[in-house]
């Protein structure tokens, strides 16, 4: 871990490997160059780096990155649209062959697109449990399927019970479908009923902007599980984590 001051009085933050307070980094296509500088800053406080889309599917240097977040102890997901579109076609043991062969050990399941027939999403957690660790993923891609609360802690439950290790709650990289409203505003009903049926350490909420960060660590404390963050948004989090910004600012930290 990189060397930094003690002399301030902080929440605390467990060290990697985490249960709680995880960090999960969308990478939007970084180059193996900017990568390897990413990890030198913030290896120490990301949990998951999870390659976005079908990203992974044509970056040329994707197991050379994989290699560089492995050995930075930053374990990487593929994500959730390369899994539809190989389940749509029929290729799911091509892409778990592919993956592990350049060295992923995530991956998410997703049905962002709602094609997959009910009860399919569970059978591919189960089904790739068996060699990677999934993050399932609920809701929708577009905002014409509107989240119901009561629905989206149902379908996290029959997740976790078919084998994933956590579940995500869908915000996208913009913040405005999902767990949001199209100006960036919170569904507050469907993180209520989310936390109400779910494990709060169980959950990642997929929170890009700074608002809803701030959002969910003031109602969650530090130890909120946030996800789809930018890799220029670790240390910003960080701060947000601790205290360190005027958005979630404690008492504790200007002891």
């Amino acid at each position: 871990m990189p060397d930094v001051p003690t002399f301030l009085t902080l929440p605390a933050r467990s060290a990697k490997p985490r249960t709680s307070g995880i960090t999960h980094v969308l990478d939007a296509g970084m180059t193996p160059d900017a990568t390897r500088a990413f990890l030198d800053q913030t290896a120490h406080l990301v949990d998951i780096v999870k390659v976005g889309w079908g990203i992974g599917y044509v970056d040329p240097a994707l197991s050379i990155r994989v290699g560089m977040c492995q050995q930075a102890g930053c374990p990487v997901s593929l994500g959730g649209t390369l899994l539809e579109v190989a389940a749509q076609q029929d290729r799911i043991a091509g892409l778990r062959d592919w993956a592990g062969a350049v060295g992923v050990t995530h991956i998410e399941v997703s049905d962002g697109l709602c094609a997959m027939p009910e009860g399919r999403k569970q059978e591919l957690i189960t089904e790739l449990a068996t060699d990677f660790v999934v993050l399932a993923e609920t809701g929708a891609k577009d905002g014409s399927h509107p989240p119901t609360p009561a629905e989206w802690a149902k379908e996290m439950s029959r997740d976790l019970d078919s084998g994933a290790a956590w579940v995500i709650a869908e915000g996208r990289e913009s913040g405005t479908v999902g767990l949001y409203r199209a100006d960036h505003g919170i569904r507050e009903d469907v993180v209520s009923a989310i936390l109400g049926l779910i494990p709060q350490d169980k959950v990642i909420f997929e929170a890009p902007a700074k608002s809803q960060q701030a959002w969910f660590i003031r109602q969650l404390g530090a130890g909120a599980n946030i996800g789809n963050v930018a890799p220029s948004s670790v240390l910003p989090l960080e701060t947000l984590r601790l205290g360190l910004r005027a958005d979630t600012i404690r008492a504790g930290a200007l002891t």
